[in-house]
């Protein structure tokens, strides 16, 4: 309960065939990352963004320094 933290286990993705994305809503604002699909253009949903603080666990979870939008 009270101890050190847990180190967060790095993920990884396919970096030949899947790309990371941020698909932001245009009407309400709502932002879910994850990866799309380079062949078929299928998005697969990661986690809801609610603030920069998800937005960052998200990069570092992943290892990823840059993140293209899609509206």
């Amino acid at each position: 309960m009270f101890g050190k933290k847990k180190a967060k286990k790095k993920l990884t993705y396919d970096h030949e065939t899947q790309k990371p994305v941020l698909k932001c809503s245009i009407c309400n604002g709502e932002q879910v990352a994850g990866f799309k699909d380079l062949k078929t253009g299928r998005f697969e949903e990661i986690c809801l963004i609610r603030n920069e603080e998800d937005l960052g666990e998200f990069l570092e979870m992943y290892g990823i320094e840059d993140i293209s939008k899609e509206y």
